[in-house]
């Protein structure tokens, strides 16, 4: 993670270079505190127009652009590509994490903020890269663990890849974040507390501090190391008074 005021300082050289060149320009991609350190200088940085992107919607890590089709006249499209890492004999592969694919695209010698998010289903992993190093990686990456594989830049976003969520119906005391943050990953009040003292809470992309916070429908809220959940609102009550909410969880 990138030191905040260096951070900064990167982010509004490509706003400058933006508005002046009159061109699209992109960071790489931005975990959640670097997102939420970016959001906190938003308004300084709308001159040039901002958008957030990871690739598809619901992407943990994303990259920032400057520029837009009402600034520029033109549109163009973030440079990321999506490559699918699959084991040539499924009989014989390892269990592959997302730890596992990381590594070993780490151990080509690429740099983090060249990779977004990576999905793992049924073995194969999806991830997204920023479109100078995709051919690098397919070409070059050829095992994962113990297990050999064949890495493909996809034409388009592969169906696999597509977020996947569990509905899942709850009864808290009220929509604050804190509660239903609780209540999702069975924690208790405390402990969810404490992860909004330590900076691990993020909801919409920026780091929340207020416990307290209601959460409006359509909220994404990351907890880290913990997982991620849309809140879709409060659905009723209870005869006792309690409140009715249902999340939709990332799987």
């Amino acid at each position: 993670m990138q030191h905040s005021d260096e951070l900064i300082s990167h982010i509004s050289d490509l706003a400058e270079r933006s508005f002046t060149r009159n061109i699209y320009t992109y960071s790489g991609f931005l975990n959640l505190a670097e997102q939420s350190s970016v959001h906190s200088c938003e308004k300084e940085l709308k001159f040039a127009g901002i958008a957030f992107f990871g690739g598809q919607d619901g992407c943990e890590r994303q990259m920032v652009r400057f520029g837009s089709p009402e600034i520029l006249g033109y549109d163009e499209d973030f440079p990321i590509c999506t490559l699918e890492i699959r084991p040539l004999s499924g009989k014989f592969s390892d269990e592959l994490s997302h730890r596992d694919f990381l590594g070993a695209i780490m151990n080509l010698g690429i740099d983090r903020e060249l990779i977004g998010d990576i999905i793992v289903r049924e073995n194969t992993g999806y991830v997204f890269a920023d479109e100078k190093m995709a051919n690098y990686i397919s070409e070059n990456l050829v095992k994962v663990k113990h297990t050999a594989v064949s890495c493909t830049v996809c034409s388009k976003i592969p169906e696999n890849a597509a977020p996947q969520f569990k509905e899942i119906d709850l009864v808290v005391s009220s929509n604050r974040c804190d509660a239903v943050v609780a209540k999702v990953f069975n924690l208790s009040r405390g402990k969810s507390q404490e992860l909004f003292r330590s900076g691990n809470i993020f909801v919409n992309g920026r780091e929340c501090e207020n416990s307290s916070l209601e959460l409006k429908d359509g909220s994404a809220v990351s907890v880290r190391g913990f997982g991620k959940f849309i809140f879709d609102g409060i659905t009723g009550q209870t005869g006792k008074g309690r409140t009715r909410t249902r999340v939709r969880l990332y799987v």
